[in-house]
């Protein structure tokens, strides 16, 4: 009888250690899954995010959206500027940069990229030619990666009438540039075709003829980074765009193309990229329309994920997360 109890007693215990061991399980998931990252920013609305690493510190650039919730069409009138030192918290500084500090535009904040060289800091920005029907691509710089900066040099530096290869008034768009291992700057931009220049050691003048990369299905949003000895170019594909890569050996190429890297953004029909290696970490940035209210495709909101190489180089697809990155 006596073992007939402590059998039960034994039971009993294994029950509640059970219980208590799974009410302690569900407590850490609940837990976990209340650590959404993703968006970065919730304030406002964040769009086109370019990145650039400088003194232990991640500098984040983006578009702001700012149309009416009623409103379906894109509406930006000003640059973000966001910096993090660890992926995860990230401070807001005051805007640095409006298309109305370029005295030839007429509007519309659209994406960038900046890019620190000679201790200077060059932001290649697309707006809307104030004289010269179609968007344009302008050039600020500043000594500090948070401004303020100005116009570089009084006029656009790329415009509608120098590209032919369509007859878009909107294919001068998306600026990437990449600062090449022999101190040779290149500029990336295009919408519909994949374009290209050499830049002048000054960073504000071209250096050469305009030349063409063919990529399959290229929408926009070119971005060049390096790993190893790759040179990556991925790009926005498609319509609703998810994002592709191709790599090379060499900045000019040939690019061999690689395949779908990031699938369509929830809620939004584009997609903008950057990536970044940051504390031996690599890093990609994108947005969709996840924030619940009013988000969509004219509101958008960036956010970060981690990213993945393969042992021969190709990158892994990406996963997005609501996660996003935790500490």
């Amino acid at each position: 009888m006596k073992l007939k109890y402590l059998s039960l007693a034994f039971f009993i215990l294994a029950v509640s250690a059970c219980k208590s061991g799974k009410t302690t399980h569900n407590n850490e998931a609940l837990k976990a899954t209340e650590k959404f990252n993703n968006p970065i920013i919730t304030d406002k609305y964040t769009a086109d995010a370019a990145a650039i690493v400088h003194n232990d510190k991640v500098y984040l650039y983006a578009g702001h959206d700012q149309a009416p919730n009623d409103v379906n069409a894109y509406r930006m009138h000003e640059w973000l500027v966001y910096s993090s030192s660890d992926m995860v918290h990230w401070q807001e500084h005051p805007s640095p940069l409006k298309p109305t500090d370029f005295k030839w535009a007429s509007g519309s904040a659209w994406a960038s990229q900046v890019i620190e060289h000679n201790g200077k800091f060059y932001w290649y920005v697309t707006v809307e030619h104030g004289s010269i029907h179609g968007k344009a691509i302008g050039v600020a710089v500043s000594d500090s990666p948070t401004g303020p900066f100005k116009d570089a040099i009084g006029k656009a530096l790329i415009t509608n009438d120098m590209t032919t290869q369509t007859k878009i008034s909107w294919d001068d768009i998306d600026p990437t540039v990449w600062i090449d291992d022999d101190g040779q700057a290149y500029l990336f931009w295009g919408n519909t075709v994949c374009k290209y220049a050499k830049l002048k050691p000054n960073m504000i003048e071209l250096d050469g003829p305009i030349m063409t990369v063919d990529l399959p299905n290229f929408t926009e949003a070119p971005w060049i980074h390096k790993k190893g000895d790759w040179y990556y170019l991925s790009y926005a594909y498609q319509f609703p765009e998810k994002i592709a890569y191709a790599m090379s050996k060499t900045i000019t190429g040939p690019w061999e193309f690689k395949g779908i890297l990031n699938e369509v953004a929830g809620n939004s029909n584009t997609n903008h990229q950057a990536i970044i290696e940051f504390k031996g970490k690599d890093y990609f940035i994108y947005h969709n329309g996840s924030i619940p209210t009013h988000g969509g495709s004219f509101r958008r909101s960036v956010c970060v994920d981690r990213l993945y190489y393969n042992e021969d180089g190709t990158m892994k697809r990406v996963i997005m997360t609501s996660e996003g990155i935790q500490k």
